[in-house]
């Protein structure tokens, strides 16, 4: 166990192994559930987004709530190990997670047939569930434009990884913060219009 737990790589892998696993024996002893058709390719394509969406969104709340409060908190001499290792290696998987949540979403809604009606917040259809849908939709597709094209180029100059001077150092790692806030914001409402809309509606 120590092996496949010391590797991340390898805990991951188990992960999916355990996860293929479950299906396989809930469906041989219920009977359902089992892999094939359209209904359980959707729904795999779901599962694929809330993965994606809780790297997403956790790495944005740890950078939010955990992170960025208590740099202040960090001896100078101690800041480049955040700088130079910790955050770009989570920058990677927020902007990676960012993007296969956008992706598999837009799948899953075309997938679903609602992907026109919800873009269009169900304004032609009536569709209650399609507005709560379109809504956490536009509100993921602010916040991936935020991650991709504000955070990330302005976190490279806070960073170092690309040449700026310490004033545009200080300024884009502002922009960076700020942006960062107003995606954490944005994913109250849009976490509530994506669960609502396939619970309430």
């Amino acid at each position: 166990m120590a092996a496949i737990l010391s590797s991340l790589r390898n805990t991951v892998i188990a992960g999916f192994i355990l996860t293929i696993l479950m299906v396989l024996a809930v469906a041989g002893v219920t009977g359902e559930g089992q892999p094939g058709g359209h209904a359980w390719a959707a729904f795999l394509v779901r599962w694929l987004h809330v993965l994606s969406g809780v790297m997403w969104i956790g790495l944005l709340w740890y950078f939010n709530f955990v992170q960025i409060p208590n740099m202040g908190k960090i001896p100078d001499e101690q800041k480049p190990a955040i700088g130079k290792v910790i955050a770009p290696a989570a920058l990677f998987w927020f902007r990676w997670g960012a993007m296969a949540t956008i992706v598999t979403g837009l799948i899953l809604a075309g997938m679903n047939g609602y992907l026109v009606d919800a873009m269009t917040l169900g304004l032609q259809s009536g569709v209650a569930k399609s507005t709560a849908i379109g809504i956490g939709m536009w509100l993921g597709i602010i916040m991936w434009f935020n991650v991709w094209f504000v955070i990330w180029p302005n976190q490279k100059k806070a960073l170092g990884i690309v040449d700026a001077t310490a004033d545009e150092k200080a300024a884009a790692g502002r922009t960076a913060m700020l942006f960062s806030r107003t995606n954490t914001l944005l994913s109250i409402p849009m976490l509530y219009a994506m669960v609502s809309a396939q619970n309430v509606f």
